[in-house]
């Protein structure tokens, strides 16, 4: 007996196969400009083909093994500081010299994952990424056999500039979701960016009590090896001119001559000016921007303050008698911070995509500073608190408390870096990749630069206070940092207007009458509509009139 069908179905299946059809005779039919009589096959042409008609399942999925990916590199960023004890008796060296692996290696990553942007914009996310976490694991084989110093530090230094990081990553969220949808994906992302780093003394302080210190390296290896695996067999290509391609290509195969994608009809993939311009523009901005500068070293300071507390946690924790596996789980803290920081964000994400669900023109960019002004200040509390909780066990305080508040400074490091990314997306538009480029460069930067002043920095102030007044000199700078937040929260508007990129975006904005007109960003953002947007709550009302803005990731 056949199998009865809803009238409903059988009309969506009916309606879908005439629109497939319709479409295709569309393409027959439709004309080239070209000389050589070629027909250019866009993205809303085959929309069910990209990244963005995923289901939701296949999206998280991907997001997910990203979310891996992005642990296993920051994993590798940190868990390096448990190798400097034995590389130091290894190799006769000073402690310090030791810590110049972990430098150089978080210096090059910032440089690496600019390094990489173009060629994952040109030739797909897929095989870029299979690429960076082959060299990535195949740098560490020489680390864990190195027969000297130099060899770890040459090869730590191709392994942070093999490093794609977040250029991919990011990328790959714009590949996926709209400017207006993508918060949730974003923060995701966020969170595994700041949790790997945690993970990696979490774990190296078993390695380090336990095993030899080439087993830093030997588990860094095994982490990425899985890491690529996974990404091989669950990760689709994202990339939307590829998938264009692809599905040209099939097209003329099924006899729909004439039609190709958008990098077939390209007379060279990619010029040298291409490649300079999307490598000088996270620089170009860093320095011209002022929004970027700012939120970027702010976001780099927060970062930094990480990778001090990788050094400062020993001597503060040795006045409770902690052990080398203890002082590893006492980063679990900044852990739970970030799960704070992370839901945290959810009211508002869900409150702002309704409002701009029910009305496009509701929200100005610095509405996503929101939570920010009321998360930042931990920062500043958190350090102050474990400064003078480092008092330690004389003073009758007691080895919890300088942890809870550096659970404090884990929620303002994640909301930092979180609300710092969101409110660049949504501000500089097609830009926005380069602008999140500046931000990460600026964390990964300065994080390797406190890798070799940290210890230092707990060691030379001379009295009784040696341990306390080091982190209170980072929080009074915390101070400072923070406070450009509550400035571009209020005065976003006026200075987003007189930047080179927001004119060019008002522009943009004026040549399509404010309509949702559609464009691809570098991040292959499928076409956000420019749009007026107005602040948010309290003084941020509607009705502002301010200028156009596109938004991408």
């Amino acid at each position: 007996m056949s199998q009865q069908r809803e009238p409903g179905e059988l009309s969506s299946n009916k309606s879908d196969s005439i629109s497939e059809e319709s479409k295709e005779q569309q393409l027959r039919d439709r004309k080239s400009s070209r000389d050589d009589g070629k027909v250019l096959l866009k993205e809303e042409d085959c929309f069910e083909k990209t990244g963005f008609a995923f289901p939701a399942w296949k999206k998280w999925t991907i997001i997910t093994v990203i979310f891996v990916i992005q642990c296993s590199m920051n994993f590798n960023a940190s868990v390096y500081s448990n190798a400097v004890s034995g590389l130091t008796e290894q190799f006769h060296i000073s402690k310090q010299a030791a810590r110049v692996g972990q430098c150089v290696f978080l210096v090059s990553y910032a440089f690496g994952c600019e390094l990489w942007a173009p060629w994952s914009e040109e030739f797909g996310r897929w095989p870029i990424m299979q690429l960076s976490l082959a060299l990535v694991n195949i740098w560490q084989i020489p680390c864990a056999l190195a027969p000297n110093y130099g060899t770890i530090v040459v090869c730590r230094t191709l392994g942070g500039l093999s490093s794609a990081g977040g250029s991919v990553t990011l990328g790959m969220v714009a590949d996926m979701w709209n400017a207006d949808e993508q918060q949730y994906a974003v923060a995701y992302i966020v969170l595994s960016s700041v949790g790997g780093s945690v993970l990696g003394p979490v774990v190296g302080g078993f390695v380090e009590h336990s095993l030899s210190w080439r087993w830093v390296f030997w588990l860094q290896l095994i982490f990425g090896g899985a890491t690529q695996l996974i990404h091989f067999f669950f990760v689709p290509e994202t990339r939307t001119t590829i998938m264009v391609d692809r599905e040209a290509k099939r097209k003329r195969k099924a006899g729909i001559a004439n039609i190709w994608g958008p990098n077939e009809i390209k007379d060279e993939r990619i010029s040298t000016k291409e490649i300079l311009t999307i490598w000088y523009r996270p620089f170009e901005m860093f320095v011209r921007e002022p929004i970027v500068l700012c939120l970027s070293l702010l976001s780099g300071f927060s970062d930094a303050l990480i990778f001090t507390f990788l050094e400062a946690y020993t001597p503060v924790f040795k006045q409770w008698n902690f052990s080398v596996p203890a002082l590893g789980m006492a980063f679990i803290p900044l852990l739970i911070g970030y799960f704070i920081a992370y839901f945290s964000f959810f009211p508002g994400i869900h409150s702002q995509r309704a409002k701009r669900r029910a009305d496009p023109d509701s929200l100005q960019p610095e509405a996503r500073l929101w939570w920010l002004l009321f998360t930042a200040p931990f920062l500043t509390i958190g350090l102050f608190g474990f400064a003078w909780t480092s008092l330690g066990p004389s003073h009758g305080i007691p080895w919890i408390a300088p942890l809870i508040f550096s659970a404090l400074v884990g929620i303002a490091n994640y909301a930092i870096y979180m609300a710092t990314i969101d409110y660049m997306i949504a501000s500089y538009g097609p830009y926005s990749a380069s602008a999140t480029g500046g931000n990460g460069m600026s964390r990964d930067f300065l994080a390797g630069i406190a890798a070799m002043y940290a210890t230092p920095f707990y060691e030379v102030i001379p009295g009784k206070y040696t341990l306390e007044w080091p982190t209170t000199i980072l929080a009074f700078i915390a101070i400072f940092v923070t406070i450009p937040i509550y400035i571009f929260y209020w005065k976003g508007p006026t200075i987003r207007a007189k930047s080179k990129f927001a004119q060019v975006l008002a522009a943009d904005g004026k040549a399509a009458g404010g309509a949702g007109r559609s464009f691809s960003a570098q991040g292959g953002q499928r076409g956000m509509s420019v749009r007026r947007m107005s602040m948010p709550m309290g003084q941020l009302e509607k009705g502002s009139g301010r200028s156009n803005r596109k938004e991408t990731a």
